[in-house]
């Protein structure tokens, strides 16, 4: 059983930062891709950033250039770099792991205040 554990989301003003972490364990051992979902109330779930195991980042339009991905496979750990936040960033923050097998972290609320 694999299980992720998110942290780092919360209530931020507009042009905050904020640092969301995912932490994979359980019977996972080898992570082929990690990123990070949003899904906004009304709206379907999207991919907002991913990375894979070498390395290779690709992002959302929306986030290029205020997001950024990280990994530590060691800690077989996600991060996402929120910069230069806005409101429409507000959203719950999915993690996923690609082991290939789908898993998904319980979600963590981002809220951004105008």
């Amino acid at each position: 059983q694999v299980q992720l554990v998110e942290s780092g989301g919360g209530l931020v003003q507009a042009g905050g930062s904020l640092r969301l972490s995912c932490a994979a364990s359980g019977s996972i051992f080898s992570i082929n891709y990690m990123g990070w979902y949003r899904q906004a109330p009304g709206k379907q779930r999207e991919l907002v950033a991913g990375i894979t195991s070498g390395g290779t980042t690709n992002y959302a339009d929306s986030v290029k250039g205020r997001f950024t991905i990280s990994r530590d496979n060691a800690k077989k750990t996600v991060y996402l770099q929120m910069n230069s936040l806005k409101p429409e960033d507000t959203a719950v923050y999915f993690c996923n792991v690609r082991s290939p097998s789908w898993h998904w972290g319980q979600g963590t609320q981002v809220t951004v205040s105008s």
